[in-house]
C-alpha cells in the first residue's frame, strides 16, 4: 500500500491530532472530548484487518492525547452510532467486552450510552471503569419523544446505586445534530437532562443548576392568548 502500512498512517495522523489538539489546550481550552468509537465497537464487531486490534487502537487513543492531561481535562466518548438518527445494529450492544480496554485510556472521564439501553451495563460500567470520572448519556438520540426529568432523574437513581456522585457526569447518549432531529426536539431533551438532574442534585443536597429554558418565558410553545 503507498504511504506505508495501515497502521503506520493511522499513527501518523494521530501525531498531527495530538500536536493541534496541544495548541488547544495552549489556547486555554478546558475540556477536549475526542470521540473514539473504535475500542468499543472492535470489542463488538472485530474488523477483518488484523492489525487493527483493541491493544493498537488503545495505543492510537493514548498517543493522541499524550502529554494533554497535564493542560487540560480529557473526555472519551464512546456511543453506538445514530446516521440519519438509526440504529446500527439490530440488537442492543454491550459495553462488556470493552471495559478492561476502556479502563486504560488516558482520559479523565469516559462518556457511555445509557438510555437507548435503559442502563443495561450501569452496574458493569461503574464497576470496572476505576480511577476515571464517569458520565452517564440520559437522553436517547435515536427518538424524537422527549423524555421526562422523572425518567432522567430514575436513570441517575439507579446509576448511583453504584458510583459516587463525585465521579458522576450527566450528558446525551450522542450528539443531536444530525438530520432527523429538529432544534426543538434537541432544546426540550436537553432541558429535560437538566431538570431530571435538578431533581437528584435537590436529593443529594447539592445545589441546583441554574435552567432559565425551564421558565415559561423563553417557551418555544407559546399560550394562547
Amino acid at each position: 500500500m503507498e504511504g506505508g502500512a495501515v497502521p503506520t498512517r493511522i499513527m501518523a495522523v494521530s501525531d498531527a491530532f495530538n500536536k493541534e489538539l496541544h495548541d488547544l489546550a495552549d489556547a486555554g481550552c478546558p475540556v477536549i472530548q475526542i470521540e473514539d468509537p473504535q475500542l468499543h465497537l472492535l470489542a463488538a464487531r472485530p474488523v477483518p484487518n488484523k492489525d487493527i486490534t483493541l491493544d493498537f487502537m488503545l495505543k492510537v487513543f493514548n498517543n493522541t492525547v499524550k502529554g494533554l492531561r497535564e493542560k487540560t481535562e480529557v473526555w472519551c466518548h464512546t456511543c453506538w452510532g445514530n446516521p440519519s438518527q438509526q440504529r446500527m445494529f439490530a440488537e442492543v450492544q454491550t459495553y462488556k467486552p470493552a471495559l478492561e480496554v476502556l479502563n486504560q485510556v488516558d482520559a479523565d472521564l469516559i462518556t457511555f450510552e445509557m438510555k437507548s439501553s435503559n442502563g443495561m451495563d450501569l452496574e458493569a460500567v461503574c464497576k470496572q471503569i476505576t480511577g476515571k470520572k464517569i458520565a452517564i448519556g440520559v437522553i436517547d438520540h435515536h427518538t424524537l419523544q422527549v423524555e421526562t426529568p422523572q425518567e432522567v432523574a430514575g436513570l441517575l437513581r439507579q446509576t448511583l446505586k453504584y458510583v459516587s456522585p463525585e465521579r458522576l457526569a450527566v450528558c446525551t447518549d450522542c450528539g443531536m445534530g444530525r438530520e432527523g432531529m429538529s432544534r426543538r426536539h434537541a432544546f426540550y431533551k436537553t432541558v429535560a437532562l437538566v431538570r431530571g438532574t435538578n431533581i437528584v442534585r435537590k436529593e443529594l443536597g447539592i445545589p441546583e443548576a441554574e435552567c432559565l429554558a425551564a421558565d415559561p418565558r423563553y417557551s418555544f410553545i407559546r399560550p394562547h392568548i
